[in-house]
């Protein structure tokens, strides 16, 4: 009968733990949710502090290098170019900016064989520049914690210098675009990886039009040229400064 009673309450001790230690159990799991849900609470609410403070600027100035495929005159083949720029952009709003754009290409013409026994042979392809000059609009189109897209659309003036390596040859005689300045345009995408609120690396495929035509005395080399399609990209870094109100 003894041996009964200490067994019932050797029993009744085992349930005591075991429901001890189910509820200790409970009460962490309920804790570790709640911290959980703490946590994840706290960095989406940093994640949108961050978004905020890194568009919410006023003002964007960019600058760096990059590649670009003209076409420099008669030829049908066209050179590779590097290239230079610097923008800066004045946020209306979060998504939409106005920019002014400075660009400069440098590279080597691609002129053809001399037409005539006559026509110049340099026996190179001389040193040709452009300088577009544009003004237009950018649109953001994604804006993440990390990451940001944004379209654009610019236009201006562009001046072209094709003749200024050869020789003292003139563009007619070589079948290069006349040096003179011409009407511009662009259309490009803007991809910012963000490194700080204030300070992004930029990678931006672009299209450039431009409208550079031969020297209307050049009667050897044709066609007189209508708008030349460019493509290249541009890489370098954006800083990030001012309050948009």
């Amino acid at each position: 009968m003894f041996g009964f009673r200490l067994s019932v309450k050797q029993f009744a001790g085992v349930l005591l733990a075991a429901s001890m230690a189910s509820g200790a159990v409970a009460v962490q799991a309920q804790t570790t949710r709640r911290t959980r849900r703490e946590s994840s609470a706290n960095r989406k609410s940093r994640i949108e502090r961050t978004i905020a403070e890194t568009y919410s600027h006023r003002f964007e100035v960019a600058g760096g290098g990059g590649y670009l495929r003209f076409q420099s005159g008669s030829a049908l083949q066209k050179n590779n170019e590097i290239t230079f720029f610097m923008t800066g952009t004045y946020f209306l709003n979060p998504k939409l900016g106005i920019i002014a754009d400075v660009r400069g290409a440098y590279g080597n013409a691609k002129i053809g064989d001399p037409v005539t026994p006559t026509s110049p042979n340099l026996g190179y392809n001389p040193k040709i520049s452009e300088y577009p000059f544009m003004g237009g609009v950018a649109y953001r189109v994604y804006a993440k914690e990390k990451f940001a897209a944004s379209v654009t659309a610019e236009g201006g003036a562009a001046i072209g210098k094709f003749d200024g390596d050869a020789k003292g040859f003139q563009s007619k005689d070589i079948g290069v675009w006349q040096s003179t300045t011409k009407p511009v345009f662009s259309l490009g995408l803007n991809l910012d990886y963000n490194l700080y609120p204030n300070l992004a690396f930029r990678v931006s495929p672009t299209y450039l039009g431009t409208f550079y035509r031969l020297d209307p005395a050049d009667t050897l080399h044709g066609p007189p040229g209508t708008i030349q399609n460019n493509f290249g990209f541009n890489a370098g870094l954006v800083y990030r400064f001012g309050k948009i109100k």
